[in-house]
């Protein structure tokens, strides 16, 4: 049987290796089901990606089906904590600020992303949740990590339904 990361890639496509690239196939899989594509994959203190998502908001209608939280979910069920301390979260798109307090909330390590979100970002834009007072966790950020393949994914998902 095969496993289910190598179902997800049929027709002979080669699993991602990169934590990013995986993302990135999470991203391409949120827009084949209509979702904004963005993708998210949890890596553990070994470098072992343990859990990935893409967004999941229209189907089924859920206004939290952000990858971000779905990934973070995922990876606490799998470890038995909701704490994450020795995890990096790399998603595809700077979070937004619900997504940016669940992360704060997660103590995840170190937040990798891709585009940046000037309209709906909530780290570098926005809220800038990580730097309030109220804050009580702060990741390491990395921004701009496959910058452009992670913003066309998003252009040509918008220019499509426009």
């Amino acid at each position: 049987m095969d496993s289910p990361a190598a179902s997800a890639y049929p027709g002979g496509m080669s699993e991602p290796t990169t934590p990013m690239a995986i993302a990135l196939q999470e991203a391409r899989r949120a827009a084949e089901a209509g979702e904004v594509p963005v993708g998210a994959a949890v890596v553990d203190a070994g470098g072992r990606v343990i859990a990935r998502a893409h967004n999941r908001v229209e189907a089924p209608p859920d206004p939290t089906g952000h990858a971000e939280i779905l990934a973070l979910r995922d990876a606490a069920r799998i470890l038995g904590t909701p704490r994450l301390v020795d995890c990096d979260l790399v998603v595809t798109l700077e979070p937004c600020a619900m997504c940016a307090q669940a992360i704060a909330h997660a103590r995840i390590r170190r937040l990798v992303f891709g585009a940046y979100d000037p309209k709906g970002g909530g780290v570098e834009h926005g809220a800038r949740v990580f730097a309030q007072p109220t804050c009580h966790h702060r990741p390491e950020v990395v921004g701009g990590v496959q910058e452009r393949e992670a913003a066309a994914l998003l252009k040509s998902f918008f220019a499509a339904r426009r």
